[in-house]
């Protein structure tokens, strides 16, 4: 060094140093590459586990929703409350009703269903099936069915997955998605409800998995068995005991493990359904390789670092100018309403802070506007159900005065005489009382409503000392039509109160009738009573028209009969529509006319 010009000295000086720098910087960086890289991989096999487990859960829980409409179902309710061993008319009219109401929509919005079935613990059963063929089973099968869905349902009645069919041979080929509900007798669970999947449809959400050429991604549930592989062959089977108590007592971090003579690191994470795991496995050597790499790639560019040098500059300065443009870009497009998210590079940095910090808040704002739509949806919600209360407050509004009457008939029967006709008119009462005292939101059919009427002319029959019939003219066909639960007979009592003030005589008749007019369906109960004075008919249409319910009921009310009236008009609008309700058509001293306006069938 000392006979050397400085020119050398400085080269030989620089070499030196520059060798230093890139042997130190190179062993180093690749040690620090090697970790990070470890890193790295940890982060991208949790990321896609945990994207696995979430596309799971959601696909499963929409699936769960489904489920919850057919729980509100007020059909489904009775068919779990139906008497052990009943098959005759109510099972049929009741499978009938799920199946075009509740079933065959749902069939036709999911195809990937392949059956839905429903068990009472009373032992009946209810199968239903999307296109394709299955045997029915008998009694002891329904019974075994039932055993093993009770064995593998909580009570809470919370949704469980099973890889389980009740179709022979489809055993693998199935996921059951199955809980237990209600009836409408009893707040405890009575029955079995289940949706049977086709697997095949589900593993859709997995294939596009890439994990290299020798990775693969694989589910198992609780047992240790295979609900998804690959290998389709492998469906079904048991997982390799040098894996299989690691994999499904795993936490957060990944484990290596031997499997078919390879070494291969595993991560497993639990999904909220079925207590699945779900796997990503990737060979040890894979892994290495990009090490390995790093090390040659390392030494390569260390011979080009000092002609690079400027080059490198150039570039370094281009990798702070980039992403503050793209970041730039993205805020003019957020200005104008589009929410736009940067990739956020792998490294560490301000600007990399503040791309961060700018998708963070892109996706608060896309929050905040769901929160909004959620906030508006609940507010729905909630309307219906005080239109529900406000229905069911309406139904309990009717007049008591007829009941206390009649009790006080029959305390008079008991005391004059012991006769048949105190067992008549307790039983017409009781079935009046039971029938009126349903104030859940129903329908119910003309039949039912003119049988309620039947009974109230039992009741009338003693009251007012002589037979009375009322001439019903409505057609057969008509008896099955829907209408709205105990809306005829206040009108009937509201006519024998009020259209014959000086009793009844022999001429004196109540005429029921039903027809339809354009899309219409109406029933009238008309009388030749003493009819309506026009100033009153004039403010019963008015509130009719207005909707005005009398909460503050006064005698003239009580003599007209203006309550039940206008109960019965706005339970049938709350029912079918605003378009819907009472008519009224009256003439002094010639009879009056009331019209019940209805949906046609």
């Amino acid at each position: 060094m000392k006979n050397r010009n400085v020119s050398q000295k400085l080269f030989l000086s620089y070499l030196v140093v520059i060798l230093i720098s890139l042997t130190s910087v190179g062993y180093f960086s690749y040690k620090a590459s090697s970790r990070q890289l470890d890193q790295l991989v940890d982060k991208q096999l949790t990321q896609v586990v945990g994207n696995a487990v979430h596309h799971t859960d959601l696909y499963l829980k929409a699936y769960e929703r489904l489920m919850v409409s057919l729980l509100n179902s007020n059909d489904i309710k009775r068919f779990i409350d139906l008497p052990e061993g009943e098959n005759g008319y109510p099972y049929y009219e009741l499978r009938k009703l799920i199946k075009e109401v509740s079933i065959d929509p749902l069939f036709i919005r999911s195809p990937e269903i392949s059956d839905i079935f429903l068990l009472s613990f009373n032992g009946n059963a209810m199968y239903m099936y999307n296109g394709i063929t299955a045997e029915s089973f008998t009694k002891e099968q329904i019974g075994q069915q039932l055993a093993f869905y009770q064995a593998n349902t909580t009570t809470t009645g919370s949704l469980n997955v099973l890889n389980y069919s009740i179709i022979p041979g489809q055993e693998h080929a199935m996921l059951t998605l199955v809980r237990r509900i209600r009836g409408l007798s009893s707040t405890e669970p009575k029955g079995i409800l289940s949706i049977e999947l086709r697997a095949a449809e589900l593993s859709e959400l997995w294939k596009g998995i890439d994990l290299e050429s020798d990775g693969y991604f694989f589910i198992a549930d609780g047992q240790g068995n295979y609900v998804y592989h690959p290998d389709a062959n492998r469906l079904g089977e048991a997982m390799p005991e040098s894996i299989q108590r690691q994999v499904l007592e795993a936490g957060n971090d990944a484990f290596t493990a031997k499997m078919d003579g390879k070494s291969r690191v595993f991560m497993s994470r639990k999904s909220n359904y079925g207590n699945w795991r779900l796997v990503v496995s990737l060979s040890v050597d894979d892994l290495r390789k990009p090490a390995d790499t790093i090390r040659t790639t390392t030494m390569i560019v260390g011979g080009f670092t000092l002609v690079l040098a400027l080059w490198l500059a150039i570039r370094f300065g281009k990798t702070i100018t980039d992403p503050i443009r793209r970041l730039k870009s993205a805020m003019r497009e957020t200005e104008k309403g589009n929410w736009a998210i940067l990739p956020v590079p792998n490294h560490r940095d301000e600007i990399v802070e503040l791309i961060s910090r700018y998708n963070l808040m892109v996706s608060r704002l896309a929050e905040l506007v769901d929160e909004v739509y959620q906030a508006e949806l609940r507010d729905q919600a909630s309307r219906i159900e005080r239109q529900k209360a406000e229905l069911q407050s309406l139904q309990l509004q009717i007049n008591p005065h007829f009941l206390y009457n009649t009790l006080e008939t029959i305390v008079c029967y008991a005391v004059i005489k012991d006769s048949k006709e105190i067992t008549e008119i307790v039983k017409a009462l009781a079935y009046m009382l039971r029938y009126s005292v349903q104030t859940h939101l129903e329908e119910i059919t003309v039949a039912n409503e003119l049988k309620h009427v039947l009974h109230y002319l039992v009741v009338m029959k003693h009251r007012i000392g002589r037979e009375f019939d009322i001439d019903v003219a409505i057609d057969p066909s008509y008896l099955l039509h829907n209408m709205v639960r105990l809306t005829l007979q206040p009108l009937v009592e509201n006519t024998f109160q009020h259209a014959f003030p000086d009793g009844l005589e022999d001429y004196h008749y109540i005429r029921i009738h039903a027809g339809e007019e354009d899309a219409m369906f109406w029933i009238s109960i008309e009388d030749n009573g003493a009819g309506i004075q026009e100033d009153r008919l004039q403010e019963l249409r008015e509130r009719l028209r207005q909707n005005r319910l009398a909460e503050h009921e006064n005698e003239s009310d009580r003599e007209i009969g203006g309550i039940g009236i206008i109960n019965v008009h706005r339970r049938i609008q709350m029912v079918f529509g605003e378009q819907y309700g009472l008519k009224i058509q009256s003439q002094i001293n010639q009879g009056t006319k009331l019209i019940m306006m209805m949906p046609k069938k």
